[in-house]
C-alpha cells in the first residue's frame, strides 16, 4: 500500500477526542445545573395575611364595562 491510501490516524483520532470533549462537557453542564437547581430553593415563609381574592367596588365597576 502506497502511502497516500493510508489514513491518517492522527485526524480520526482528534475528531474522536473532539467528540468525547463535546459529550463529557455536556454531560458535566448537566449535572452542574441539576444539582444548582436543588440548592437554590428558598424556604417558604407566607407571612402575608391576604384571603386571596377580592372584588372590591373599582373591580365590580370594571367588570360592568366588559
Amino acid at each position: 500500500m502506497s502511502e497516500q491510501n493510508k489514513p491518517n490516524q492522527s485526524r480520526r483520532q482528534l475528531l474522536k477526542n473532539i467528540g468525547l470533549s463535546v459529550a463529557a462537557g455536556a454531560v458535566a453542564a448537566g449535572t452542574t445545573t441539576v444539582a444548582q437547581a436543588a440548592a437554590d430553593k428558598p424556604e417558604e415563609k407566607n407571612e402575608s395575611k391576604t384571603t386571596g381574592y377580592r372584588e372590591t367596588q373599582h373591580i365590580r365597576d370594571y367588570y360592568e364595562t366588559l
